[in-house]
């Protein structure tokens, strides 16, 4: 849905559409990343150099997009804030590793076994990688099947997904604009070992040395 762009006369005609559909008691499932932000309920669109919204009109001379006609759209739409998953409570925990092992379900490796992403310490590393973002998770995943396949393992471990660089910005159809290109995390990399002094305590140092005075 953000890919709609309110200063382009086709995309007006497509919320439009929509609006006339809803009006036909037709139910529209429509995803978008920042709707609120977008300006596309309110029918308006951000100007970058004044920094506001504007509600520009048609080129017919026909302005659907008033303040009032804002506010229809804005009503005939319940928000559904779809946020990242969290790992900081024992329920979210548990929601994510629910997850996991929905998606564990669908996977078809040859030596794939019972808990494989959701045992160990598999479910807190598939969070620190991708943060909880559900279309991160199913790139790595998906990437990672591939790797398992070609290299002939035929299951997911951790140190086979530390070698997947996940990279969305040559996936096609994904429209940078429109914000459908997330920051991607960088993969966890365990801390570098302390470099500690030798103990020296049961060394052989020779017989001590004497001196004598004259």
């Amino acid at each position: 849905m953000t890919r709609l762009k309110m200063h382009r006369e086709a995309d007006q005609d497509a919320l439009d559409l929509m609006r006339g559909l809803m009006s036909m008691n037709v139910t529209l499932v429509l995803v978008g990343v920042g709707i609120r932000q977008s300006g596309l309920l309110t029918g308006g669109h951000y100007d970058a150099a004044s920094g506001q919204w504007r509600f520009l009109p048609r080129k017919d001379g026909k302005s659907y997009f008033n303040d009032e006609a804002g506010t229809q759209t804005d009503r005939r739409f319940d928000l559904i804030d779809l946020d990242p998953f969290r790992y900081d409570t024992p329920a979210r925990i548990a929601a994510w590793t629910t997850h996991l092992a929905g998606l564990e379900d669908c996977l078809r490796l040859f030596r794939a076994e019972p808990g494989m992403l959701t045992t160990g310490d598999m479910p807190e590393y598939l969070f620190r990688r991708i943060q909880g973002v559900v279309g991160l998770l199913e790139r790595l995943i998906e990437d990672g099947c591939a790797a398992a396949i070609d290299n002939g393992t035929e299951k997911l471990t951790v140190s086979l997904l530390d070698d997947i660089h996940i990279d969305l910005r040559d996936v096609p159809g994904r429209d940078p604009q429109a914000g459908e290109i997330p920051e991607v995390p960088q993969p966890p990399r365990p801390a570098p070992a302390s470099k500690r002094g030798r103990n020296t305590v049961f060394d052989d140092r020779g017989p001590a040395s004497s001196s004598s005075a004259s």
